[in-house]
């Protein structure tokens, strides 16, 4: 929900003019449309009366529909993160509408470059079968792991490493850069820094 996130990075980062900015993110919450076909009360995520939701409910679209209208609204430029691609894809069990979310992000990724809009997409590994994932990754300009390791001293550290970054990834291969350590910090936001082992 948008008061969660909002009060999250609030905790997070402590650094000047973060409640303007936290106020200028736009939030679009789709949960009524992802719940809407689900055994969860309506009660659960939805304040408006049974009248609202049945009326809503017979003009029903689809939560891709949904999502594209808003992403029409995005303006040149911007920033948009989707939590997650992972509820998407695993409502997407049979053929149609897996090819329906697939045919989705292919379009959102036309859409992006047009109109020079990053899209971040979240994507949680071992929950799809590989073929899948790998799909979806094919789809991607940019694939990004992150992943916990242990260090020296069993001390674990976040390890970020590029999969797949179209035009970058041979200039990174080719300065050895290949793993990074990552850090998010309450001042500078997100770290990274090169992991170069020397043996």
């Amino acid at each position: 929900m948008k008061e969660d996130i909002k009060n999250e990075i609030r905790q997070s980062f402590h650094v000047e003019g973060l409640d303007r900015m936290v106020e200028t993110i736009h939030f679009e919450d789709l949960s009524e449309h992802y719940f809407d076909h689900s055994v969860v009360p309506d009660e659960w995520y939805s304040h408006s009366d049974v009248f609202t939701r049945l009326q809503k409910r017979t003009g029903q679209e689809g939560i891709i529909i949904k999502l594209s209208k808003v992403i029409d609204n995005v303006q040149p430029g911007g920033l948009v993160v989707l939590d997650s691609v992972t509820d998407l894809a695993t409502q997407s069990a049979n053929t149609d509408a897996w090819n329906n979310l697939t045919g989705f992000l292919r379009g959102l990724q036309r859409v992006s470059k047009t109109r020079g809009i990053t899209s971040y997409l979240l994507l949680s590994s071992g929950i799809l079968d590989s073929s899948r994932e790998r799909e979806l990754a094919d789809i991607a300009d940019a694939v990004l792991l992150f992943r916990w390791e242990e260090t020296q001293g069993a001390r674990r550290q976040r390890v970020m490493y590029f999969e797949k970054f179209r035009g970058v990834m041979p200039h990174l291969e080719e300065r050895d850069l290949v793993k990074f350590a990552v850090r998010i910090s309450e001042t500078s936001g997100f770290e990274v820094s090169n992991i170069r082992v020397i043996i």
